[in-house]
């Protein structure tokens, strides 16, 4: 029986949440912190200001926001806006630090990891990307090899990006509230792209392949780099495609369930994928390159096709293969291993491992 613990999620300061400034990390803080709450423990997120979310407390922190990781070249240093938002979020966690049993950071940020060593309270960090740059990599392995069990992937994938990681494994994947994706048995001739719209996610190759088969495809996410997507729109006039913006799971799951596939056409190691669970979680197979999370995800030739990356004759022999794939089947693998429930259990059992770990330290400095 696991007793209340009083945690204290802490954001990315890249944006608001429900903003999708923050990609997958909105979606699996939101699940998490929805489990949390669900099995009685006590919970407050720092998030930035404007922040949206309902039922779920939000301590909002004012100042500008962070330089999202992937538009910066590896060997770049560590740079903080004035008045960061970053340093004011983790400010505030010194502040109040004493009044939870542990805090989990789920920002890929240097100052989080740094801070680790001088918190009286345990820190779990939930590493939302790959390896992108050598500071990161550094901070991340001594973190790792000073404080064992704390550090969290989505996937294997993922975690085998960082050099030097000594302790074992914590790999959490993700899960959805399978509840809110409704099963769709027939659907249109069209495909659809979920993401950032951001030069790693490779948004190019699903428009070339739109361009070449004729079938439409549906676009949504945050629109980051209008300059990327406009030089898109130029290279491919012709395209069948719908730019939709980013829309709420209600919304963008009507959209996603009448479709034949959703299409991953990533540049860089996904850490997971969570459009890949939600497709799935509508009855709709996914068709990603093979590389990074997604490879952990689709059971190939059963609920999707995993392609050679960067190839779009691999993408167009995979969408006239689809009528191969049961809808059915893709239902149930999202229903099985990606549910709520399921994440639940793997963070629950992570953050206990880290309390008890710092129970026994406090025990040994302490004789």
């Amino acid at each position: 029986m696991i007793k209340s613990w009083k945690l204290l999620f802490v954001s990315t300061p890249v944006g608001a949440l429900g903003t999708g400034l923050g990609g997958g990390v909105e979606l699996t803080l939101h699940n998490i912190a929805q489990q949390m709450l669900q099995r009685h423990h006590q919970l407050q997120v720092v998030a930035p200001a404007g922040s949206t979310w309902e039922h779920i407390p939000i301590v909002q922190i004012p100042g500008n926001l962070q330089i999202i990781a992937q538009s910066q070249e590896r060997t770049d240093a560590i740079t903080m806006p004035e008045n960061s938002l970053l340093a004011n979020m983790w400010e505030y966690v010194h502040e109040v630090e004493s009044e939870y049993d542990l805090i989990v950071n789920f920002a890929y940020d240097w100052l989080p990891f740094y801070l680790t060593p001088f918190c009286q309270s345990p820190i779990a960090h939930l590493v939302s990307m790959g390896s992108l740059s050598h500071a990161m990599d550094g901070i991340i392995a001594k973190v790792d090899k000073k404080f064992p069990h704390t550090l969290g992937f989505h996937s294997y994938h993922q975690a085998a990006t960082f050099p030097g990681l000594n302790s074992p494994l914590h790999i959490l994947s993700n899960g959805i509230d399978v509840s809110l994706y409704d099963f769709c048995p027939q659907p249109k001739q069209q495909l659809v792209w979920i993401g950032r719209i951001s030069p790693e996610k490779g948004l190019e190759d699903a428009v070339a392949l739109s361009y070449k088969t004729n079938i439409p495809l549906k676009i949504m996410g945050k629109l980051q780099d209008e300059s990327y997507w406009q030089q898109i729109c130029q290279d491919y006039p012709q395209a069948p495609i719908e730019y939709l913006g980013f829309l709420p799971t209600t919304q963008m799951q009507k959209i996603v369930r009448e479709c034949q596939a959703l299409l991953m056409t990533h540049r860089w190691v996904e850490a997971f994928g969570n459009v890949a669970i939600e497709a799935l979680a509508c009855g709709v197979p996914v068709i990603s390159y093979e590389r990074g999370g997604p490879a952990e995800i689709i059971q190939d030739g059963e609920t999707g096709f995993l392609v050679t990356p960067d190839s779009i004759p691999g993408l167009v022999e995979a969408v006239s293969r689809l009528d191969e794939i049961s809808r059915h089947r893709c239902r149930q693998q999202a229903e099985t291993e990606f549910s709520l429930e399921a994440l639940g259990d793997r963070c629950e059992k992570w953050f206990g491992k880290i309390l008890a770990s710092a129970v026994r330290s406090v025990e040994l400095s302490n004789k």
